[in-house]
Protein backbone atom coordinates (compact mmCIF):
# COMPACT_ATOMS: atom_id res chain seq x y z
CA UNK A 1 0.00 0.00 0.00
CA UNK A 2 1.53 3.57 -0.80
CA UNK A 3 0.57 6.99 -1.81
CA UNK A 4 1.36 8.49 -4.86
CA UNK A 5 1.92 12.34 -5.28
CA UNK A 6 -1.02 14.17 -5.71
CA UNK A 7 -1.72 14.92 -9.46
CA UNK A 8 -0.83 18.72 -10.67
CA UNK A 9 -4.26 20.19 -9.57
CA UNK A 10 -5.82 16.82 -9.34
CA UNK A 11 -6.58 14.44 -6.71
CA UNK A 12 -4.47 12.05 -4.55
CA UNK A 13 -4.08 8.84 -6.19
CA UNK A 14 -3.75 5.89 -3.19
CA UNK A 15 -2.30 2.42 -4.18
CA UNK A 16 -3.98 -0.11 -1.97
CA UNK A 17 -3.27 -3.71 -1.80
CA UNK A 18 -2.21 -6.37 -1.37
CA UNK A 19 -5.48 -7.21 0.95
CA UNK A 20 -5.61 -9.37 4.00
CA UNK A 21 -7.90 -11.93 4.82
CA UNK A 22 -8.89 -11.83 0.44
CA UNK A 23 -8.71 -15.32 -2.05
CA UNK A 24 -5.47 -13.88 -3.98
CA UNK A 25 -4.16 -10.95 -5.11
CA UNK A 26 -5.75 -7.68 -5.37
CA UNK A 27 -4.67 -4.02 -6.28
CA UNK A 28 -6.94 -1.22 -6.37
CA UNK A 29 -5.75 2.48 -7.22
CA UNK A 30 -7.92 5.03 -5.93
CA UNK A 31 -8.36 8.33 -6.36
CA UNK A 32 -9.20 10.88 -3.39
CA UNK A 33 -10.81 14.46 -3.17
CA UNK A 34 -12.06 15.95 0.05
CA UNK A 35 -12.09 12.71 1.98
CA UNK A 36 -13.71 10.63 -0.54
CA UNK A 37 -12.66 8.26 -3.18
CA UNK A 38 -13.48 10.13 -6.63
CA UNK A 39 -12.66 7.00 -8.94
CA UNK A 40 -11.49 4.05 -8.79
CA UNK A 41 -9.85 1.28 -10.44
CA UNK A 42 -9.53 -2.87 -9.51
CA UNK A 43 -6.51 -4.81 -10.78
CA UNK A 44 -6.27 -8.08 -10.79
CA UNK A 45 -2.34 -8.37 -11.27
CA UNK A 46 -1.94 -12.45 -11.55
CA UNK A 47 -2.69 -13.81 -14.74
CA UNK A 48 -2.73 -17.96 -14.51
CA UNK A 49 -4.10 -19.03 -18.03
CA UNK A 50 -6.50 -21.94 -16.76
CA UNK A 51 -8.15 -21.65 -20.01
CA UNK A 52 -4.96 -22.05 -22.54
CA UNK A 53 -3.99 -25.17 -20.40
CA UNK A 54 -7.46 -26.98 -21.53
CA UNK A 55 -7.57 -26.32 -25.30
CA UNK A 56 -6.71 -29.20 -27.37
CA UNK A 57 -7.32 -31.64 -24.69
CA UNK A 58 -10.02 -34.12 -24.28
CA UNK A 59 -12.62 -32.66 -23.37
CA UNK A 60 -13.67 -35.21 -20.15
CA UNK A 61 -10.17 -33.47 -19.06
CA UNK A 62 -11.99 -30.63 -18.04
CA UNK A 63 -13.36 -32.03 -15.29
CA UNK A 64 -9.73 -32.65 -13.16
CA UNK A 65 -8.11 -29.03 -14.37
CA UNK A 66 -11.29 -26.86 -14.28
CA UNK A 67 -11.93 -27.46 -10.83
CA UNK A 68 -7.91 -26.90 -9.45
CA UNK A 69 -8.43 -23.20 -10.39
CA UNK A 70 -9.49 -22.78 -7.76
CA UNK A 71 -9.32 -24.83 -3.91
CA UNK A 72 -12.32 -23.19 -1.97
CA UNK A 73 -15.21 -23.13 -4.68
CA UNK A 74 -13.76 -26.40 -6.52
CA UNK A 75 -16.98 -27.84 -6.57
CA UNK A 76 -18.73 -25.29 -8.28
CA UNK A 77 -16.15 -25.25 -11.23
CA UNK A 78 -17.03 -28.89 -11.36
CA UNK A 79 -19.61 -28.22 -11.68
CA UNK A 80 -20.26 -25.43 -14.23
CA UNK A 81 -17.45 -28.32 -16.41
CA UNK A 82 -19.75 -31.07 -15.83
CA UNK A 83 -22.57 -29.38 -17.39
CA UNK A 84 -21.03 -27.84 -20.08
CA UNK A 85 -19.63 -31.44 -21.36
CA UNK A 86 -23.59 -32.78 -20.48
CA UNK A 87 -24.86 -30.08 -23.05
CA UNK A 88 -22.41 -31.04 -25.52
CA UNK A 89 -23.19 -34.74 -24.70
CA UNK A 90 -26.65 -34.04 -25.02
CA UNK A 91 -27.41 -36.33 -21.49
CA UNK A 92 -29.58 -35.02 -18.24
CA UNK A 93 -28.42 -36.17 -14.92
CA UNK A 94 -30.44 -38.87 -13.32
CA UNK A 95 -33.06 -37.63 -10.22
CA UNK A 96 -30.60 -38.72 -7.74
CA UNK A 97 -27.39 -37.52 -9.12
CA UNK A 98 -29.20 -33.90 -10.13
CA UNK A 99 -29.86 -33.75 -6.15
CA UNK A 100 -27.03 -35.45 -5.35
CA UNK A 101 -25.10 -32.61 -7.31
CA UNK A 102 -27.19 -30.29 -5.79
CA UNK A 103 -26.10 -31.40 -1.98
CA UNK A 104 -22.20 -30.43 -3.04
CA UNK A 105 -22.64 -27.59 -4.22
CA UNK A 106 -24.76 -26.05 -1.73
CA UNK A 107 -22.57 -27.49 1.05
CA UNK A 108 -19.71 -25.82 -0.74
CA UNK A 109 -21.77 -22.23 -0.98
CA UNK A 110 -23.03 -22.44 2.80
CA UNK A 111 -19.13 -23.16 3.95
CA UNK A 112 -17.76 -20.59 1.83
CA UNK A 113 -20.76 -18.15 3.69
CA UNK A 114 -20.09 -18.97 6.59
CA UNK A 115 -16.20 -18.83 6.20
CA UNK A 116 -16.64 -15.98 4.77
CA UNK A 117 -19.07 -14.00 7.78
CA UNK A 118 -17.02 -15.41 10.28
CA UNK A 119 -13.17 -15.34 9.34
CA UNK A 120 -12.99 -12.62 6.22
CA UNK A 121 -15.75 -9.67 6.97
CA UNK A 122 -16.66 -9.83 10.76
CA UNK A 123 -12.79 -9.32 11.74
CA UNK A 124 -12.15 -6.20 10.22
CA UNK A 125 -14.73 -4.77 13.32
CA UNK A 126 -12.14 -6.00 15.96
CA UNK A 127 -9.55 -4.01 14.91
CA UNK A 128 -8.52 -1.30 17.60
CA UNK A 129 -9.07 1.07 14.86
CA UNK A 130 -13.15 0.69 16.37
CA UNK A 131 -11.74 0.34 20.20
CA UNK A 132 -14.21 3.72 20.74
CA UNK A 133 -17.51 2.10 19.66
CA UNK A 134 -19.88 1.06 22.24
CA UNK A 135 -19.73 -2.74 20.54
CA UNK A 136 -16.14 -3.44 20.32
CA UNK A 137 -14.94 -5.53 23.16
CA UNK A 138 -17.98 -7.63 22.45
CA UNK A 139 -16.45 -7.93 18.35
CA UNK A 140 -13.05 -8.49 19.50
CA UNK A 141 -14.10 -11.18 21.98
CA UNK A 142 -16.09 -13.19 19.09
CA UNK A 143 -14.51 -12.03 16.31
CA UNK A 144 -11.11 -11.35 16.63
CA UNK A 145 -8.62 -13.06 13.93
CA UNK A 146 -8.04 -16.59 14.73
CA UNK A 147 -8.73 -16.11 18.34
CA UNK A 148 -12.68 -14.55 18.59
CA UNK A 149 -14.91 -17.25 20.12
CA UNK A 150 -17.45 -16.87 17.21
CA UNK A 151 -14.64 -18.14 14.64
CA UNK A 152 -13.92 -20.93 16.38
CA UNK A 153 -17.23 -22.32 16.83
CA UNK A 154 -18.19 -21.51 12.55
CA UNK A 155 -14.95 -23.35 11.83
CA UNK A 156 -16.52 -26.13 14.10
CA UNK A 157 -19.37 -26.11 12.12
CA UNK A 158 -18.37 -25.56 8.76
CA UNK A 159 -15.99 -28.46 9.15
CA UNK A 160 -18.93 -30.57 9.98
CA UNK A 161 -21.36 -29.14 7.42
CA UNK A 162 -18.00 -30.17 4.89
CA UNK A 163 -19.09 -34.54 6.02
CA UNK A 164 -21.26 -34.17 3.66
CA UNK A 165 -19.07 -33.72 0.52
CA UNK A 166 -16.77 -36.36 2.45
CA UNK A 167 -19.87 -38.37 2.05
CA UNK A 168 -21.26 -37.73 -1.56
CA UNK A 169 -18.03 -36.88 -3.37
CA UNK A 170 -15.62 -38.71 -0.71
CA UNK A 171 -12.79 -35.80 -0.77
CA UNK A 172 -12.92 -31.92 -0.88
CA UNK A 173 -11.67 -30.01 -2.17
CA UNK A 174 -11.24 -31.43 -5.91
CA UNK A 175 -13.64 -34.41 -5.89
CA UNK A 176 -13.98 -36.23 -9.32
CA UNK A 177 -17.76 -37.53 -7.69
CA UNK A 178 -19.98 -34.86 -10.24
CA UNK A 179 -19.82 -36.32 -13.62
CA UNK A 180 -22.06 -34.83 -16.74
CA UNK A 181 -24.55 -37.43 -16.15
CA UNK A 182 -24.92 -37.34 -12.25
CA UNK A 183 -22.35 -38.59 -9.73
CA UNK A 184 -19.99 -41.38 -9.69
CA UNK A 185 -20.93 -42.69 -6.00
CA UNK A 186 -24.60 -43.30 -4.65
CA UNK A 187 -25.84 -42.92 -1.15
CA UNK A 188 -27.43 -45.96 0.83
CA UNK A 189 -29.93 -45.84 3.57
CA UNK A 190 -27.38 -45.58 6.30
CA UNK A 191 -25.38 -42.66 4.48
CA UNK A 192 -28.81 -41.00 4.32
CA UNK A 193 -29.40 -41.24 7.77
CA UNK A 194 -25.84 -39.83 8.62
CA UNK A 195 -26.68 -36.92 6.34
CA UNK A 196 -30.03 -36.30 7.91
CA UNK A 197 -27.49 -35.84 10.96
CA UNK A 198 -24.91 -34.17 9.79
CA UNK A 199 -27.23 -31.70 8.70
CA UNK A 200 -28.92 -31.61 12.11
CA UNK A 201 -25.77 -30.62 13.90
CA UNK A 202 -25.05 -27.82 11.34
CA UNK A 203 -28.52 -26.48 12.15
CA UNK A 204 -28.48 -26.39 15.74
CA UNK A 205 -24.93 -25.07 16.00
CA UNK A 206 -26.57 -21.74 13.57
CA UNK A 207 -29.49 -21.46 15.24
CA UNK A 208 -27.86 -21.05 18.57
CA UNK A 209 -24.90 -18.67 17.82
CA UNK A 210 -25.18 -17.14 14.82
CA UNK A 211 -28.89 -16.28 13.83
CA UNK A 212 -30.45 -16.66 17.54
CA UNK A 213 -33.23 -18.02 16.06
CA UNK A 214 -34.60 -21.04 13.33
CA UNK A 215 -33.68 -21.14 10.05
CA UNK A 216 -37.34 -20.71 9.41
CA UNK A 217 -37.54 -17.58 10.68
CA UNK A 218 -34.81 -16.05 9.05
CA UNK A 219 -35.62 -17.51 5.76
CA UNK A 220 -38.79 -15.98 6.22
CA UNK A 221 -37.68 -12.31 6.84
CA UNK A 222 -39.67 -10.13 4.84
CA UNK A 223 -39.69 -6.49 6.82
CA UNK A 224 -36.66 -4.36 7.54
CA UNK A 225 -38.72 -4.13 11.04
CA UNK A 226 -38.32 -7.80 11.85
CA UNK A 227 -34.44 -7.50 11.01
CA UNK A 228 -33.94 -4.97 13.07
CA UNK A 229 -35.89 -6.68 15.82
CA UNK A 230 -33.40 -9.15 16.10
CA UNK A 231 -30.78 -6.77 17.24
CA UNK A 232 -32.01 -7.22 20.46
CA UNK A 233 -30.54 -10.71 21.09
CA UNK A 234 -27.29 -11.92 21.72
CA UNK A 235 -26.80 -13.82 18.61
CA UNK A 236 -23.41 -12.88 16.07
CA UNK A 237 -25.92 -11.43 13.35
CA UNK A 238 -27.82 -9.22 16.53
CA UNK A 239 -24.15 -8.11 16.67
CA UNK A 240 -23.51 -7.44 13.08
CA UNK A 241 -26.51 -5.46 12.90
CA UNK A 242 -25.75 -3.56 15.57
CA UNK A 243 -22.70 -2.56 13.95
CA UNK A 244 -24.00 -2.04 10.57
CA UNK A 245 -26.87 0.64 12.57
CA UNK A 246 -24.16 2.25 14.52
CA UNK A 247 -21.80 2.52 11.27
CA UNK A 248 -24.22 2.99 8.21
CA UNK A 249 -23.46 0.07 6.12
CA UNK A 250 -26.84 0.85 4.19
CA UNK A 251 -24.68 3.44 3.04
CA UNK A 252 -21.48 2.72 1.74
CA UNK A 253 -20.52 0.81 -1.01
CA UNK A 254 -24.09 0.97 -3.74
CA UNK A 255 -22.79 -0.16 -7.29
CA UNK A 256 -25.24 -0.40 -10.32
CA UNK A 257 -28.48 -2.31 -8.43
CA UNK A 258 -28.27 -4.51 -11.05
CA UNK A 259 -28.45 -8.00 -10.81
CA UNK A 260 -27.75 -11.57 -12.89
CA UNK A 261 -28.42 -14.89 -11.45
CA UNK A 262 -28.40 -18.26 -13.80
CA UNK A 263 -30.60 -20.33 -11.21
CA UNK A 264 -28.82 -22.44 -8.30
CA UNK A 265 -29.82 -25.91 -7.81
CA UNK A 266 -31.99 -27.23 -10.48
CA UNK A 267 -34.65 -29.59 -9.38
CA UNK A 268 -37.54 -31.18 -11.10
CA UNK A 269 -40.00 -28.16 -11.15
CA UNK A 270 -37.08 -25.36 -11.97
CA UNK A 271 -34.57 -24.27 -9.52
CA UNK A 272 -34.44 -23.43 -6.06
CA UNK A 273 -33.46 -19.98 -7.04
CA UNK A 274 -34.34 -18.43 -10.13
CA UNK A 275 -32.54 -17.48 -13.18
CA UNK A 276 -33.09 -14.18 -14.75
CA UNK A 277 -31.82 -10.60 -14.00
CA UNK A 278 -32.95 -7.52 -11.88
CA UNK A 279 -32.54 -4.13 -13.02
CA UNK A 280 -34.05 -0.48 -13.00
CA UNK A 281 -36.12 -1.93 -10.43
CA UNK A 282 -38.20 -4.81 -12.46
CA UNK A 283 -36.97 -8.60 -12.65
CA UNK A 284 -36.07 -9.88 -16.62
CA UNK A 285 -35.07 -12.71 -18.10
CA UNK A 286 -31.84 -13.77 -18.74
CA UNK A 287 -30.51 -13.88 -22.64
CA UNK A 288 -26.95 -15.32 -22.47
CA UNK A 289 -26.17 -14.49 -26.17
CA UNK A 290 -26.16 -10.87 -24.78
CA UNK A 291 -23.01 -11.84 -23.03
CA UNK A 292 -19.50 -10.52 -24.12
CA UNK A 293 -16.01 -9.75 -22.64
CA UNK A 294 -14.42 -6.46 -23.50
CA UNK A 295 -10.51 -6.26 -23.45
CA UNK A 296 -10.41 -2.63 -23.95
CA UNK A 297 -8.80 -2.44 -20.34
CA UNK A 298 -7.15 -5.86 -20.00
CA UNK A 299 -4.12 -7.00 -20.87
CA UNK A 300 -5.25 -9.04 -23.72
CA UNK A 301 -5.64 -9.18 -27.13
CA UNK A 302 -8.39 -8.43 -29.28
CA UNK A 303 -9.84 -5.15 -27.72
CA UNK A 304 -11.29 -4.21 -31.47
CA UNK A 305 -14.05 -5.43 -29.81
CA UNK A 306 -16.23 -7.21 -27.53
CA UNK A 307 -16.38 -11.09 -27.45
CA UNK A 308 -19.50 -13.68 -26.60
CA UNK A 309 -17.44 -16.46 -24.80
CA UNK A 310 -17.93 -19.02 -27.59
CA UNK A 311 -16.14 -16.66 -29.54
CA UNK A 312 -14.04 -15.62 -26.68
CA UNK A 313 -9.98 -16.38 -26.77
CA UNK A 314 -7.64 -15.43 -24.00
CA UNK A 315 -4.18 -14.18 -25.19
CA UNK A 316 -2.00 -12.05 -22.99
CA UNK A 317 -0.50 -8.97 -24.59
CA UNK A 318 2.95 -9.04 -24.14
CA UNK A 319 3.04 -5.43 -25.78
CA UNK A 320 0.65 -3.95 -23.53
CA UNK A 321 0.73 -0.68 -22.09
CA UNK A 322 -2.78 0.50 -21.56
CA UNK A 323 -4.47 -2.44 -19.56
CA UNK A 324 -4.38 -2.25 -15.87
CA UNK A 325 -5.97 -5.49 -14.95
CA UNK A 326 -5.75 -9.06 -16.37
CA UNK A 327 -9.64 -9.32 -15.70
CA UNK A 328 -11.91 -8.68 -18.51
CA UNK A 329 -14.78 -6.74 -18.50
CA UNK A 330 -17.92 -8.95 -18.70
CA UNK A 331 -21.02 -7.18 -20.19
CA UNK A 332 -24.92 -8.25 -20.29
CA UNK A 333 -26.37 -5.85 -23.24
CA UNK A 334 -23.50 -3.79 -22.82
CA UNK A 335 -23.98 -2.90 -19.38
CA UNK A 336 -22.15 -4.14 -16.08
CA UNK A 337 -23.89 -6.53 -13.75
CA UNK A 338 -23.33 -7.44 -10.13
CA UNK A 339 -23.64 -10.99 -9.11
CA UNK A 340 -23.47 -12.82 -6.21
CA UNK A 341 -26.10 -14.08 -3.29
CA UNK A 342 -27.72 -10.39 -3.12
CA UNK A 343 -28.21 -11.27 -7.11
CA UNK A 344 -29.81 -14.59 -6.55
CA UNK A 345 -31.86 -13.09 -3.89
CA UNK A 346 -33.00 -10.37 -5.69
CA UNK A 347 -33.89 -12.21 -8.80
CA UNK A 348 -35.64 -15.16 -6.95
CA UNK A 349 -37.55 -12.15 -4.84
CA UNK A 350 -36.61 -12.75 -1.33
CA UNK A 351 -39.20 -9.86 -0.22
CA UNK A 352 -36.22 -8.38 2.82
CA UNK A 353 -33.65 -8.31 0.36
CA UNK A 354 -35.70 -6.25 -2.20
CA UNK A 355 -37.07 -4.37 -0.02
CA UNK A 356 -34.03 -3.71 1.58
CA UNK A 357 -32.45 -2.27 -1.96
CA UNK A 358 -35.38 -0.87 -2.80
CA UNK A 359 -35.31 1.54 0.18
CA UNK A 360 -31.31 2.60 0.03
CA UNK A 361 -29.54 0.59 -3.22
CA UNK A 362 -27.22 -2.20 -2.67
CA UNK A 363 -24.81 -2.31 -0.24
CA UNK A 364 -22.07 -3.42 2.37
CA UNK A 365 -25.00 -3.87 4.47
CA UNK A 366 -27.44 -6.12 1.73
CA UNK A 367 -24.40 -7.94 0.53
CA UNK A 368 -24.35 -9.61 4.32
CA UNK A 369 -27.82 -10.23 4.82
CA UNK A 370 -28.14 -11.61 1.56
CA UNK A 371 -26.00 -14.17 2.41
CA UNK A 372 -27.12 -15.03 5.76
CA UNK A 373 -30.54 -15.02 4.49
CA UNK A 374 -29.38 -17.39 1.55
CA UNK A 375 -27.42 -19.71 4.39
CA UNK A 376 -30.91 -20.31 6.25
CA UNK A 377 -32.81 -21.18 2.36
CA UNK A 378 -30.39 -23.21 1.32
CA UNK A 379 -29.91 -25.57 4.49
CA UNK A 380 -33.87 -26.05 4.80
CA UNK A 381 -33.38 -27.09 1.33
CA UNK A 382 -30.41 -29.54 1.90
CA UNK A 383 -32.45 -31.19 4.84
CA UNK A 384 -35.13 -31.56 2.14
CA UNK A 385 -32.89 -32.75 -0.65
CA UNK A 386 -31.30 -35.67 1.73
CA UNK A 387 -34.71 -36.82 2.48
CA UNK A 388 -35.48 -37.00 -1.37
CA UNK A 389 -32.47 -39.43 -2.50
CA UNK A 390 -33.71 -42.64 -3.19
CA UNK A 391 -31.08 -45.29 -2.55
CA UNK A 392 -32.35 -48.17 -4.90
CA UNK A 393 -32.43 -45.74 -8.09
CA UNK A 394 -30.21 -45.04 -10.45
CA UNK A 395 -27.34 -42.09 -10.01
CA UNK A 396 -25.41 -41.38 -13.18
CA UNK A 397 -26.35 -41.48 -16.95
CA UNK A 398 -24.17 -42.43 -19.49
CA UNK A 399 -23.22 -40.67 -22.71
CA UNK A 400 -20.99 -40.47 -25.49
CA UNK A 401 -18.42 -37.54 -26.39
CA UNK A 402 -19.09 -36.64 -29.69
CA UNK A 403 -16.47 -35.57 -32.17
CA UNK A 404 -17.86 -31.64 -32.34
CA UNK A 405 -20.02 -29.92 -30.34
CA UNK A 406 -20.34 -26.77 -27.82
CA UNK A 407 -22.44 -26.04 -24.89
CA UNK A 408 -22.49 -23.97 -21.94
CA UNK A 409 -22.04 -24.93 -18.62
CA UNK A 410 -24.04 -22.21 -16.05
CA UNK A 411 -24.01 -22.58 -12.37
CA UNK A 412 -23.88 -20.24 -9.32
CA UNK A 413 -20.75 -20.26 -6.88
CA UNK A 414 -21.51 -18.97 -3.65
CA UNK A 415 -20.02 -15.23 -4.83
CA UNK A 416 -22.28 -15.69 -7.89
CA UNK A 417 -22.70 -16.45 -11.92
CA UNK A 418 -20.38 -18.90 -12.92
CA UNK A 419 -20.03 -20.01 -16.66
CA UNK A 420 -17.76 -22.22 -18.81
CA UNK A 421 -18.52 -22.08 -22.59
CA UNK A 422 -16.91 -25.00 -23.89
CA UNK A 423 -16.42 -25.95 -28.04
CA UNK A 424 -15.21 -29.00 -29.00
CA UNK A 425 -13.68 -29.99 -32.64
CA UNK A 426 -12.47 -32.96 -33.94
CA UNK A 427 -12.75 -35.38 -30.30
CA UNK A 428 -10.72 -31.78 -28.26
CA UNK A 429 -11.03 -28.62 -27.01
CA UNK A 430 -11.20 -25.90 -29.12
CA UNK A 431 -12.08 -23.15 -27.01
CA UNK A 432 -12.69 -23.15 -23.05
CA UNK A 433 -13.63 -19.53 -22.01
CA UNK A 434 -14.64 -19.02 -18.14
CA UNK A 435 -16.26 -15.95 -16.91
CA UNK A 436 -16.41 -16.22 -13.02
CA UNK A 437 -18.23 -14.32 -10.23
CA UNK A 438 -15.62 -11.94 -9.56
CA UNK A 439 -14.75 -11.39 -13.15
CA UNK A 440 -18.26 -9.91 -13.20
CA UNK A 441 -17.88 -7.87 -9.73
CA UNK A 442 -14.58 -6.69 -10.22
CA UNK A 443 -14.34 -5.74 -13.99
CA UNK A 444 -12.37 -3.06 -15.26
CA UNK A 445 -13.91 -0.59 -17.29
CA UNK A 446 -14.79 -1.30 -20.84
CA UNK A 447 -14.60 0.66 -24.20
CA UNK A 448 -17.21 2.88 -23.11
CA UNK A 449 -14.95 3.61 -19.84
CA UNK A 450 -18.29 2.23 -17.94
CA UNK A 451 -16.88 1.18 -14.49
CA UNK A 452 -16.75 -2.42 -12.66
CA UNK A 453 -19.21 -2.95 -9.62
CA UNK A 454 -16.99 -2.64 -7.35
CA UNK A 455 -15.24 0.26 -9.29
CA UNK A 456 -18.53 2.02 -9.07
CA UNK A 457 -19.11 0.74 -5.35
CA UNK A 458 -16.05 2.33 -4.13
CA UNK A 459 -16.77 6.11 -5.17
CA UNK A 460 -17.66 7.95 -2.25
CA UNK A 461 -16.41 5.93 -0.45
CA UNK A 462 -14.92 8.12 2.91
CA UNK A 463 -11.21 8.15 3.05
CA UNK A 464 -10.41 9.55 6.89
CA UNK A 465 -7.08 11.61 7.04
CA UNK A 466 -3.68 9.89 7.29
CA UNK A 467 -5.06 6.77 6.08
CA UNK A 468 -3.53 4.72 3.42
CA UNK A 469 -5.63 1.33 3.41
CA UNK A 470 -9.05 3.06 3.95
CA UNK A 471 -10.86 0.48 5.75
CA UNK A 472 -14.07 1.74 4.23
CA UNK A 473 -12.74 0.50 0.88
CA UNK A 474 -11.74 -2.64 2.44
CA UNK A 475 -15.81 -2.86 3.89
CA UNK A 476 -17.04 -2.33 0.45
CA UNK A 477 -14.29 -4.93 -1.20
CA UNK A 478 -14.67 -8.04 1.52
CA UNK A 479 -18.58 -7.11 1.04
CA UNK A 480 -18.43 -8.29 -2.60
CA UNK A 481 -16.39 -11.80 -0.90
CA UNK A 482 -14.14 -11.47 -4.36
CA UNK A 483 -11.94 -14.56 -5.07
CA UNK A 484 -9.05 -13.45 -7.31
CA UNK A 485 -7.53 -16.66 -8.61
CA UNK A 486 -10.70 -17.53 -10.45
CA UNK A 487 -11.57 -14.11 -11.32
CA UNK A 488 -8.51 -14.55 -14.24
CA UNK A 489 -7.91 -18.07 -13.71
Amino acid sequence: MRADEPAADGPTRLVVGPFNRVEGDLEVRLDVAGGRVEGAFVSSPLFRGFERILEGRDPRDALVIAPRICGICSVSQSHAAALALAGVEGIVPTANGRTATNLLVATENVADHLTHFHVFFMPDFARALYADRPWFSTAEARFKAAQGTAVRAALQVRATLLHVIGLLGGRWPHSLAIQPGGVTRGADARDQMRLVATLGAVRQGLEERLFGAPLEAIAALSDPADLARLRQGTSDLALFLAIAEDLELAGLGRAYDRYLSYGAYPGADGPLYARGTFAGGVPGSLDTALIAEDHTNARMEGRGRAHHPFDGFTLPDAADEDGYSWCKAPRLGGAPYETGAVARQMVDGQPLVRALVAAGGGSVFVRVVARLVETARTLIAMEQWVRALEPGAPWCAQGTMPREGRAAGLTEAARGALGHWLRVVDGRIASYQIIAPTTWNFSPRDQAGVPGPLEAALVGAPVRQGETTPVSVQHIVRSFDPCMVCTVH
